[in-house]
């Protein structure tokens, strides 16, 4: 193999691969990038196994072919280049020479043919939507997921095609956040499955704010396909949690409140709290919501900010970082709260469609 290509494309095309190598798995070549060269392209690819990420960067090939090279050493060398054309040449023994101005490095790689394939995209459900679209309901959604590995499925976002419309849902069991969003696909598509928290960073990362992105199911995986990336990722296998019915049906109260004026209220206020048995106390009033927190041997500490409101008053506890992971990842300058008591659930609404509930905690 033995090309010329640009700095800048090829730092691009690695920033988009080379985050979900593995440096301490067992098999040395999954440390390692595929570097193939064909026509006027560089194709870059790597994978956990889990997860298969694929881009193309463009290049001046002078002779196809390809090789392995390690992950993080080629990215160090490629970005500390001075020079902004660089030259890879890759002998018949896999031994990388790269040479930019007056730099020449050689680097040991690993044949291709011991590399894991890319899996074939054969499926028949296939979606589209924007990219944007897609990415904003990740990231109103993610955060909610588990990291309890006893409960596998909690541990990613359900995405849902029913209905006509996608749904994407994420819990730990202590909150939910929920995300719709009206798309057109035939009936006999309806699925649904559950994607690792890895891939969904991952697709955060790296989808763009315009262009398609196109979703196909495969067997046992899913395979995402956008501009010039291709991710493939198993999904979690395993029945998810009926969602909907711990969404309350009815409330006593909806108040509207300032979103970032609440934001920022809980997240200084939650300076005191301690990490382990983290409370904020709010108390809605007449025209006023009250954000405090107190915890031995530490202090104590309170906000107010204004409301519309003029109805009972309700106190509730939650963990404040709970409450604010929603406020973080959402744009509207509105949030809305409903609210029954301080042992019911509370849900957060915004102006788009979207729900997440949470659990109060018990107030002392």
């Amino acid at each position: 193999m033995r090309i010329k290509l640009e700095k800048a494309l090829i730092l691009d095309g690695l920033q988009k691969v080379q985050s979900i190598v593995n440096q301490r798995t067992t098999l040395p070549i999954l440390s390692n990038i595929l570097f193939r060269a064909e026509g006027d392209e560089l194709t870059l690819y790597a994978t956990d196994i889990e997860v298969s990420v694929r881009t193309r960067v463009k290049a001046e090939v002078h002779e196809s072919g390809g090789t392995t090279l390690p992950a993080r050493r080629i990215g160090s060398i490629f970005k500390e280049l001075s020079d902004q054309e660089i030259e890879l040449f890759v002998d018949e023994k896999d031994i990388a020479t790269i040479q930019s101005g007056t730099a020449v490095f050689k680097i040991v790689g690993i044949s291709e043919e011991d590399f894991p394939s890319m899996p074939e995209l054969q499926g028949e459900r296939i979606y589209t939507l924007d990219q944007a679209v897609f990415r904003e309901m990740l990231q109103k959604t993610i955060y909610a997921s588990s990291m309890d590995e006893t409960r596998m499925i909690l541990n990613g976002v359900l995405v849902s095609f029913k209905d006509e419309k996608i749904t994407v849902v994420a819990t730990d069991g202590r909150r939910l956040a929920l995300v719709e969003q009206e798309l057109e696909f035939p009936q006999e598509n309806e699925y649904e499955f559950v994607i690792p928290t890895k891939t969904v960073n991952e697709l955060v990362r790296t989808l763009d704010d315009k262009g398609q992105i196109k979703i196909q199911i495969l067997e046992k995986q899913v395979a995402f396909e956008f501009g010039n990336m291709l991710i493939i990722s198993k999904v979690i296998e395993g029945n998810y949690p009926n969602f909907r019915q711990v969404i309350p049906s009815q409330c006593e109260v909806r108040i509207p409140v300032e979103r970032e004026s609440l934001l920022t209220a809980v997240k200084r206020v939650a300076l005191i709290a301690k990490e382990q048995e983290s409370t904020v106390r709010l108390s809605f009033g007449k025209h006023l919501l009250e954000i405090s927190t107190e915890a031995q041997d530490i202090g104590e500490a309170h906000e107010t900010i204004p409301i519309k409101y003029d109805g009972k008053e309700i106190n509730v506890a939650f963990n404040p970082d709970f409450l604010m992971d929603p406020l973080r990842n959402l744009q509207s300058d509105e949030v809305f709260m409903e609210l029954t008591d301080d042992l019911s659930p509370g849900v957060m609404k915004s102006n788009v469609p979207f729900i997440y509930v949470i659990m109060p905690m018990r107030i002392t």
